[in-house]
């Protein structure tokens, strides 16, 4: 499973880089604007800065809501680094340019998924990653790693190339969970990937060994 880190801080992007695990990162407005970075340039050039700090995919989330002006972001995102993805939402237009980009060679990240319909016209559509977002179907007591299962299924009947990238994750368990359940990526905080190391035994078990390292 491809690990990728939702934010827009680069001092995070990096360390998370510096681990040696990140695959790539999501990123979208709201998190732009949690870093103080706003206007066209500016939000353009962040982009590249995260391009430069990472090796994989980054995804650029379009703002316009016809398919026009998804095609025109779309593609000036797409011109600032082959690293990037455009990032479209699960409307009407949205999956109209999904198919245009994807007719173009330009990857494409379907996001604001919460059904399997969804995810099933986003795959027919070409997408490079389809995103059901599963801490927001539990915040209303929706299980979403079950969404994950349901897609992965129907995914697997038709040899879709789709990769399913499960956003809005909260924690390490749901890190956990996308994997046993065949997630291709999972998106999160660099918090949630860092507990992947944590374990009180191993804490213990360094503490003796340090211990009896003394006495040597």
């Amino acid at each position: 499973m491809k690990f990728f880190i939702d934010t827009a801080n680069l001092d995070q992007i990096k360390e998370a880089q510096d681990l040696g695990v990140l695959d790539g990162v999501t990123t979208n407005p709201s998190l732009m604007a949690k870093e103080g970075i706003s206007g066209t340039e500016n939000i353009l050039q962040h982009y590249r800065d995260i391009c430069d700090a990472v090796d994989g995919d980054v995804s650029a989330e379009v703002l316009s809501v016809d398919f026009d002006g998804m095609v025109k972001e779309g593609e000036a995102l797409a011109a600032l680094n082959p690293q990037i993805v455009v990032k479209l939402p699960m409307i009407k237009d949205g999956i109209k340019a999904c198919k245009y980009f994807s007719s173009k060679g330009i990857k494409t990240n379907v996001t604001l998924v919460f059904s399997v319909g969804q995810a099933l016209l986003a795959a027919k559509a070409g997408a490079t990653y389809v995103s059901p977002f599963i801490g927001r179907l539990d915040d209303i007591s929706t299980d979403g790693l079950h969404l994950v299962q349901e897609i992965r299924e129907v995914y697997d009947n038709y040899g879709f190339e789709t990769e399913i990238l499960a956003a809005s994750v909260r924690h390490t368990m749901h890190i956990v969970d996308c994997a046993k359940i065949g997630a291709d990526v999972m998106t999160g905080p660099l918090s949630a990937i860092e507990g992947l190391m944590r374990h009180p035994l191993t804490d213990s078990g360094l503490a003796t060994f340090l211990e009896a390292a003394k006495s040597m």
